[in-house]
């Protein structure tokens, strides 16, 4: 189930699952196109798994566990605009008219359920999409959301909900004492209905409450400390924190890579301009602090790991820019500069000028963090000595490979170093058929 179901991420990964399955092909001005998952992980990538006679071999990843087949994902969701997903991808305007043709009858008849809506959390601008909105107070609107997931479930007969809000950017909460920071305090806020507490965060209550994965693909502080509280009470996992498609991904492999090689990034600049909804929504300036925060904090970790290039406390200038400019619609515009001091004073500039269809980098990681939340509840695990299995800590770090802000447990180190994090996934995925880690040394050719 996703929250903004509606909008260009969901209505254009619905629209790519369904021509999947059919096995859509349609015309572009450069040839006939086939429906694919390019960009997902589970779905278009490889693990090395050994080597035979001196040749690698590798295999797909979605092979390695019993997951979950997109084809049998029933999808459903909130939004507070009443629009049928058919309309929805045509106001999107991120897929082929041929396509959109195609895909019509099959998703016209598909309208999201009503959704939270806030005016104080996200930009005024998205005040006039708001037409399909749950009244009532705060506990009401979680109640409602929790009839919502128990209906679906027992109306599609799924075996598990998962719960992914790909819904507009909101402001940071404040984090107070006494309000949100421990689970009772969250509970005692939301009888009083103090204001505080984020249309995000109330979805979050409501999934934590039904031990459902709740899986947050924006970057504002959804799971403020009592959220965090509450789902490792109940065991129940969550996720987050913003999806990582274009740009910072491209960050977490590049400065890892100078930092790695013994170069010092000392300036980076990163400027976007995109002209969606998300891009209009961003343009007001305290949603625009949630994105410039998880965009900020993703070369922390590998900047930290190099004593001998930075000082303590020290960081190189990171700024990040963001505009909306309505003409560019869904293809956003990232434009990056790197500089780094190099031997004997010198300095080296790297600049990278990068094109994302932004929902079409989207829709396929919102597919893998569903599936590896999925496939999460199904794995247990228990040190040597130890009597029983385990599931994983409900704070899934897991699945850090596709969040700007991996959302850790207490007490664990931040990586956002994209080699890592992709490392961590396949090795666990290793350990569970019985495969040693990977580890590159190969040294049974050395």
């Amino acid at each position: 189930m996703l929250v903004g179901w509606g909008g260009n991420n969901g209505s254009t990964l619905m629209a790519g699952v369904i021509a999947n399955r059919e096995g859509i092909s349609w015309v572009t001005k450069d040839k006939v196109q086939q429906a694919n998952y390019f960009g997902s992980l589970t779905q278009a990538s490889t693990c090395r798994i050994g080597s035979f006679n001196g040749e690698e071999i590798h295999a797909p990843f979605k092979s390695l566990l019993p997951m979950v087949d997109p084809n049998d994902i029933v999808f459903g969701g909130w939004d507070i605009n009443n629009m049928n997903l058919a309309d929805a991808m045509a106001r999107a305007k991120v897929l082929d008219i041929d396509l959109q043709k195609q895909l019509r009858p099959y998703m016209q008849g598909m309208i999201p359920l009503p959704g939270i809506y806030d005016p104080d959390f996200i930009a005024a601008n998205q005040g006039e999409r708001a037409n399909n909105v749950i009244k009532g107070s705060k506990k009401e609107q979680v109640q409602k959301i929790i009839q919502d997931i128990r209906d679906f479930k027992s109306k599609t007969k799924v075996d598990q909900v998962v719960v992914l809000w790909t819904a507009n950017t909101e402001r940071y909460s404040d984090v107070i004492v006494g309000l949100n920071d421990t689970k009772e305090t969250l509970f005692a806020s939301l009888e009083r209905n103090e204001s505080e507490i984020s249309p995000s965060t109330l979805y979050g209550l409501a999934c934590v409450q039904e031990n459902v994965p709740f899986i947050n693909g924006s970057p504002q502080n959804t799971f403020v400390p009592g959220l965090i509280d509450l789902a490792i009470t109940k065991n129940s996992i969550i996720a987050g924190d913003d999806f990582k498609s274009g740009q910072t991904k491209m960050k977490s492999v590049l400065v890892d890579f100078l930092v790695g090689a013994g170069l010092k990034p000392t300036s980076i600049v990163s400027y976007n301009h995109l002209g969606n909804n998300d891009g209009m929504n961003l343009s007001a300036p305290q949603t625009f602090r949630s994105k410039e925060i998880s965009k900020s904090n993703v070369v922390d970790d590998m900047v930290a790991s190099n004593a001998i290039l930075y000082e303590p406390g020290e960081h190189p200038d990171h700024v990040v820019v963001i505009k909306y400019v309505p003409y560019v619609g869904d293809s956003k515009r990232a434009m990056d500069e790197y500089t780094s001091e190099i031997f004997m004073g010198g300095k080296n500039t790297l600049v990278i000028h990068n094109t994302c269809e932004d929902s079409l980098l989207a829709a396929p990681l919102i597919l893998d963090l569903v599936l590896l939340a999925e496939l999460c509840t199904r794995i247990q695990l228990k040190k040597e000595g130890e009597g029983k299995f385990h599931s994983f800590h409900p704070v899934a770090s897991i699945l850090s490979y596709l969040t700007k802000a991996p959302l850790v447990p207490p007490g664990t180190p931040v990586v956002n170093a994209l080699a890592k994090q992709r490392a961590m996934l396949e090795n666990i995925m290793r350990a569970c058929v019985g495969l040693a880690p990977e580890n590159n040394m190969t040294l049974e050719y050395k």
